[in-house]
């Protein structure tokens, strides 16, 4: 097992029947989208999404087993993560995602936008049978929160007076949210108390953040291998991160490379080493750690167990990719 998976021990189980169910929810009446779920859900990935939302489930449901609701939550979570990076994929126009060919590059992105609405209405529609309209309400405002994320990407390309503000609510929207709203609502479904279902829903929300900054540090100091894209790719396509904005206060002549959109040979090239030789790196690492330490600070309130200990484990893993 890699270190991420053995992070989710005590839902190992519960993950392995989710990719079953996975594939048999998409159903098989048109075989092109049958065909790009097989593809999309058979590529593996981390499913940490769908892990968070059973250890939190196993967390708040100590003295039963958890329901089929919370089964379905986890799957309708990963249906969610899975429609917006399809779609995300078309907009960026990435050939490969976790070193897979994406669903546009093997179908055409009409079957990509296709597949994608369709995994979004799916989800919907299993969402709406679960009988709880709050949570309903939840994951309904996850799906705006992921259009109005990538919508703001795409406003402030190569914007370079993007604040730090700004890009941790993109980081919210684009991210953050999913995590968030699916913690709190696995709380509801485990009937917890208000208080509690509000520190899962902090957790998750600080979670997603450090998970999202963490992301964008790698595309700076990770391999064109181990990122499946390559490296710099963010910022090439006008995608400012929290590197790159702390690197902005300290190296004003990033500030020209940007805003002419690296026209210029060898402008990325020099970018890229003006943000290594900034603090930007660093600052970003601090930043991501301060949201880890408070997402483990709101599980206070769950009682000590296995799935706990492993919410708290997979907050200080995410960190731990940096090193």
């Amino acid at each position: 097992m890699t270190p991420a998976t053995s992070l989710f021990t005590p839902v190992e189980a519960d993950l392995r029947l989710l990719a079953d169910n996975l594939k048999q929810l998409v159903g098989n009446r048109h075989p092109i989208l049958f065909a790009a779920a097989e593809h999309l859900f058979g590529a593996g990935g981390k499913r940490i999404r769908p892990a968070i939302v059973l250890l939190i489930s196993r967390a708040t449901m100590l003295e039963q087993d958890i329901t089929p609701r919370h089964r379905r939550l986890a799957e309708i979570t990963e249906m969610i993560h899975t429609a917006s990076l399809v779609h995300d994929d078309v907009v960026d126009e990435s050939d490969v995602r976790r070193g897979v060919p994406t669903v546009h590059s093997l179908f055409g992105n009409r079957i990509a936008i296709l597949a994608g609405d369709f995994l979004f209405a799916q989800s919907s529609w299993y969402l709406a049978n679960l009988d709880n309209l709050e949570v309903v309400k939840l994951l309904s405002e996850v799906i705006m929160d992921l259009a109005t994320g990538e919508i703001q990407q795409g406003l402030n390309r190569f914007d370079a007076s993007i604040s730090i503000e700004t890009y941790l609510q993109k980081s919210y929207y684009k991210t953050a949210s999913l995590i968030a709203n699916s913690s709190k609502a696995a709380g509801l479904l485990s009937e917890v108390s208000r208080e509690t279902v509000e520190h899962l829903y902090s957790y998750g929300r600080h979670f997603g953040i450090a998970f999202q900054i963490v992301d964008d540090i790698l595309d700076f100091t990770s391999t064109t291998d181990t990122l499946g894209k390559p490296v710099g790719s963010d910022l090439k396509s006008g995608n400012l991160t929290a590197p790159v904005l702390f690197a902005l206060a300290q190296k004003p002549s990033l500030e020209v490379l940007i805003e002419r959109e690296f026209a210029q040979e060898g402008d990325l090239e020099q970018a890229l080493a003006l943000i290594q030789d900034s603090q930007g790196i660093q600052q970003a690492r601090e930043l991501a750690a301060h949201h880890a330490k408070l997402a483990i600070e709101h599980l206070a309130v769950l009682p000590p167990s296995e799935s706990h200990q492993a919410l708290i484990n997979i907050a200080e893993f995410t960190l731990s990719r940096l090193y």
